[in-house]
């Protein structure tokens, strides 16, 4: 499978016909058989999980509805060979109308996979779209429904991927075709074992691609979005965020784990499996480079970035029972884990455990539900708290770093720090903060050890 690449284009980047037409001219560039992994048109993914909630009545449907169609026929409307034009059109008001149908019964009941169907229509018609806008530059292309490889099992809005089964049927189904023509595919999306559409998670198009990679021995992977690589923290907090030319594996995987948006948590897993290089870079202005991420860099600095990561939710369980007692803390992730939940910082004292989860709005569904708080307070007094926010400071040998507290907690001590996560990890330290005071804290600091 040598001389392949695979490219993701994010939302961003296939928001318009102006837009795609730049990340198809970054494809034409290239010498390497291409594998094109999509999301979204930015827009329609936040009109999609409006759909997949209950309570929406028929006018509010027809309006989100339309408003998906606006977004996917301007892009259409401006495409220069009309016969396919018209064709692709067809198509996707094909979409549409099994997205109608979908939303009016979602619209009564919450249903997961129905949610998951609904949610995967932007990338099914973003793929269709893109495909012609690079037969337009005259790169031959075709879209492919990336449900025919990639299999999942059947756990709906956070699907695992099954990677021997994914890597066993993109080698005989989905490289042949890369031989004459660029293929163009979906991110997020997937399919579980009964047929149904399945999703990954929020930023799943970039593990979308990733998994590809892998399963292709790509010899790199390329994330094309709005900002030029990885920064020293989310430019939009602070204008004196600086670009990282290069990163490791260890550091960009603790970025993105935790709130670095410009990578997926587990888009890093696949690439470091068989040591595949990723590029980040802005399909705007492809000429003014990146960030790489590789095996090996040549600076381990300290302090490499900040990562803010919004909606947390912190739940202390609380009980006298605790104290010079085994077997409790079994108890409570016995029921974690009976609802699928993923715990990730946890505090302790004598009789009381803080712990952190991800709980996103544009999920389809909330995580941490009554039906979870109602099973833990058999055990023990819970609490839940919501508006919070995860800072990570991410470097190298944090856990032996000398006045690391001074450093850090000295500048921001006029904010009230909720949980703080420490030892674990050489290449972080984490706290809470309130959601209101996350963007100065995140300045602050940044001043303080970046400038």
């Amino acid at each position: 499978m040598a001389n392949i690449a695979v490219a993701k284009f994010g939302g961003t980047s296939v928001a318009t016909h102006q837009a795609m037409s730049r990340c198809a001219a970054i494809i034409k560039a290239k010498s390497t058989r291409t594998l094109v992994v999509v999301s979204a048109p930015a827009g329609v993914t936040n009109h999609l999980v409006s759909l997949s909630q209950p309570g929406l009545d028929l006018q509010e449907q027809s309006e989100t509805i339309q408003a998906i169609r606006t977004i996917v026929f301007n892009i259409i409307d401006d495409l220069s060979q009309r016969d396919a034009a018209e064709q692709i059109g067809d198509q996707v008001e094909n979409i549409l109308a099994d997205l109608t149908v979908r939303a009016a019964s979602q619209s009564l009941q919450f249903d997961a996979q129905n949610a998951d169907s609904i949610l995967a229509c932007g990338e099914q018609m973003s793929s269709l779209v893109f495909a012609q806008v690079l037969n337009e530059l005259d790169v031959p292309a075709q879209s492919f429904d990336v449900r025919r490889v990639m299999k999942t099992n059947s756990l709906y809005s956070k699907a695992v991927v099954d990677i021997e089964q994914v890597a066993q049927l993109t080698q005989s189904i989905l490289a042949p075709l890369l031989d004459n023509q660029v293929v163009v595919t979906q991110g997020f999306i997937g399919q579980d074992g009964l047929g149904n559409t399945t999703t990954l998670g929020r930023g799943g198009s970039d593990y979308s691609a990733a998994i590809l990679a892998e399963a292709l021995v790509a010899e790199n992977l390329e994330i094309w979005t709005d900002v030029e690589g990885i920064f020293t923290t989310d430019p939009r907090i602070t204008a004196q965020a600086k670009s990282i030319p290069e990163i490791s594996f260890g550091e960009a995987a603790e970025m993105a784990t935790f709130g670095a948006k410009i990578l997926h948590p587990a888009t890093l897993i696949p690439a470091m499996r068989k040591n595949i290089p990723v590029f980040v870079g802005s399909s705007k202005a492809p000429e003014k480079g990146g960030t790489r991420i590789q095996q090996s860099v040549e600076s381990s600095p300290t302090y490499r970035s900040i990562a803010l990561r919004r909606e947390q939710s912190l739940v202390t369980v609380r009980s006298p029972e605790m104290l010079h007692a085994s077997g409790f803390l079994a108890k409570v992730f016995s029921i974690l884990a009976k609802h699928e939940l993923s715990v990730d910082l946890i505090t302790t004292s004598e009789i009381s455990v803080a712990m952190t989860f991800d709980n996103p709005t544009s999920n389809a569904q909330a995580l941490i539900t009554h039906e979870v708080v109602k099973e833990l307070e058999q055990l023990c007094e819970v609490s839940v708290e919501h508006g919070l926010s995860l800072v990570a400071v991410i470097g190298n040998g944090l856990h032996a770093a000398k006045a690391l507290g001074s450093s850090i907690f000295e500048k921001i001590n006029d904010f009230n720090i909720r949980l703080i996560c420490h030892g674990a990890s050489a290449n972080n330290i984490c706290f809470l903060v309130p959601e209101s005071d996350a963007n100065s804290v995140v300045s602050q600091l940044h001043n303080t050890l970046f400038d």
